[in-house]
């Protein structure tokens, strides 16, 4: 597309708190379409605008997440954004607009489609239940009007994709299943030779946790997984957990409790570039999240060659076949989580060649690759 350099593209994103992985994914968009405004209303911590990717991003206002209902997944919210965006999009005249999901963004933009004439593109990161709103019934009407005026919908995952189709009448011909929440294997590595020296009273095989110590993500059912199999004898392995939260000092004290103490090591808080070191050190990942709609450390751990035990509430799960390059299993059944770490305590060899499958399967999902992604949906929309 020799004319794309010319072609004004805005992305309306409500939130990047947790996605870093932006960055690189825009660098490489950049390239090609380099008339690009990403609109958000929420960064991540560090966030640098001078970096290449994210001297795109532009912050309006300031987006609030309002708490209506707690659920042991999702908490459910109302996003609270700034109308500003309207000024923006009539000043910036994008010829296509990439909107995430149905927020207020995605509605005012829609309401000025006639007038601006642009393609509008919906981007849906993946399906969950408190996400999707199934239950809703205005939620999902309002959900179907929007969806009748896109002109192509972007779906990072197969759930994703069945939720457009199925959940909000999306056209199935004009829905695009295109993984672009990637890590990026670079940024993970970058501080690996700057990291304390590892612990090495950890007990192989090493299992490895990264993320927030939240009810959500399910580690009480990882601990239990845990207990589990020290009632029948395992003992000769670590569970190392990374991240930080709420539930932290619930979970000391049932690991306390059921004896789990030489088993499981805390390490806290640990900053984005240097956890490829945790990583690389560990055998297996867990991921026992009780609802996510992806889960980007599952694949963060793919990158570094790791089987990964998935629960089947996540997004990623499309990512992990089930004997090739890890297992998924029911969080709410910790029995299944423990039986599959079992499988690695008793054959150890299983961790070399899943580890060889989980770089494979990993291999073409990278930033370049979602890029590439965008950039063949829009051409397809602008040569409708």
């Amino acid at each position: 597309m020799d004319e794309s350099k010319d072609i004004r593209i805005a992305w309306l994103v409500p939130s990047v708190e947790l996605g870093a992985y932006w960055q690189p994914v825009l660098r490489e968009f950049t390239k090609v379409f380099k008339n690009t405004i990403f609109y958000t209303g929420l960064v991540w911590p560090g966030f640098d605008p001078d970096v290449p990717g994210a001297d795109v991003i532009k912050i309006v206002g300031e987006m609030k997440s309002l708490e209506m209902t707690q659920t042991k997944g999702y908490s459910r919210r109302l996003m609270i954004l700034s109308p500003g965006i309207m000024g923006h999009l009539i000043q910036f005249k994008p010829q296509v607009i990439l909107a995430q999901a149905y927020s207020l963004w995605t509605l005012l933009a829609l309401l000025l489609k006639p007038w601006g004439k642009w393609r509008f593109i919906i981007i849906y990161d993946g399906s969950s239940p408190n996400s999707d709103f199934r239950d809703s019934t205005l939620r999902s009407l309002f959900r179907r009007v929007m969806s009748r005026y896109a002109d192509a919908f972007v779906a990072n995952s197969y759930g994703a994709k069945d939720y457009l189709i199925e959940g909000v009448g999306a056209k199935s011909e004009i829905v695009f299943t295109k993984t672009y929440l990637v890590p990026d294997a670079t940024t993970l590595q970058q501080s690996l030779e700057t990291v304390d020296q590892f612990d090495e009273t950890l007990k192989p095989p090493i299992f490895l946790y990264v993320g927030r110590i939240t009810p959500r993500k399910g580690i009480q059912s990882l601990l239990a997984a845990c207990s589990i199999l020290r009632s029948q004898g395992y003992l000769d392995y670590s569970l190392l957990i990374v991240g930080t939260g709420e539930q932290r000092e619930e979970l000391e004290i049932f690991i306390k409790n059921q004896h789990l103490e030489d088993q499981v090591k805390w390490v806290g808080w640990v900053e984005y570039g240097r956890l490829g070191k945790y990583f690389q050190q560990a055998d297996v990942f867990v991921f026992p999240t009780l609802e996510d709609i992806w889960g980007m450390v599952a694949l963060e751990a793919m990158v570094f060659g790791k089987p990964v035990l998935c629960s089947k509430w996540a997004g990623a799960a499309e990512m992990v076949i089930e004997g090739k390059n890890g297992y998924i299993f029911d969080p709410f059944a910790p029995e299944e989580l423990a039986i599959a770490m079992r499988r690695f305590l008793e054959h150890p060899e299983l961790i070399d060649s899943m580890s060889q499958q989980s770089q494979q399967l990993i291999s073409t999902k990278n930033p370049s690759s979602a890029a590439q992604s965008f950039v063949e949906v829009i051409s397809l929309v602008l040569n409708e």
